[in-house]
């Protein structure tokens, strides 16, 4: 009975331990450091205005206004097939539900096993269908991956039109297995710009 008592407890330790997870935060508070890259025509910067933790949060601006573009906020690495990412930030918008500009959250894969390369570009990894409402909401979306990926950065998107072209983004959180690893802001250049042309020529 002992022996059978202890395979239990050793087997559930195991599953324990290999479902593990990690959350890591980022809420852009004390730093002047905004995203890894931007690419399009968006202008990244520190806000203290719009916050949804004081005291700063990270200004998005798409000007000139046209396309989407992508501040690129986190990159998860040292990832495996079957392994789930899970992320989310908080948006702040001016604009009812059916104007633009609204955020949403998106990834792609970023395979490169150089920390300092975080401009690769292997494929989109999509993102949530569901866009920012008028003040501050919450978007999350959970990403598993296949394919032989070992790489996933975190997309904050702004769509805009005419007029308002201001976002808000604040209090970032990203669960993660106990494996991963992450660059994040802080710990990279501050604001670099690319175009998909130019990441894609990178490898």
């Amino acid at each position: 009975m002992k022996s059978f008592a202890f395979i239990l407890f050793f087997l559930s330790a195991f599953a324990f331990t290999a479902s593990a997870s990690q959350v890591v935060t980022y809420n852009w508070d004390g730093t002047s450091d905004t995203v890894l890259y931007v690419y399009g025509n968006g202008n990244a910067s520190i806000a203290t205005d719009t916050v949804h933790t004081a005291p700063q949060s990270l200004r998005f601006e798409e000007d000139p206004i046209g396309g989407t573009p992508q501040a690129c906020i986190a990159w998860i690495r040292d990832l495996s097939d079957g392994d789930e990412v899970t992320a989310s930030f908080w948006v702040y918008d001016t604009t009812p539900q059916g104007d633009n500009p609204k955020g949403r959250i998106w990834g792609h894969w970023n395979d490169n096993t150089n920390p300092d390369s975080v401009t690769t570009y292997n494929g989109s990894a999509s993102g949530n269908t569901t866009y920012s409402t008028e003040g501050w909401s919450q978007l999350e979306n959970t990403w598993t991956v296949s394919g032989g990926h070992t790489g996933l950065v975190i997309e904050a998107r702004i769509y805009s039109s005419t007029g308002a072209n201001i976002l808000w983004f604040d209090d970032l959180s990203i669960t993660a297995p106990d494996g991963a690893s992450f660059v994040l802001p802080n710990t990279q250049t501050p604001l670099q710009r690319n175009s998909w042309g130019a990441i894609k020529t990178s490898f």
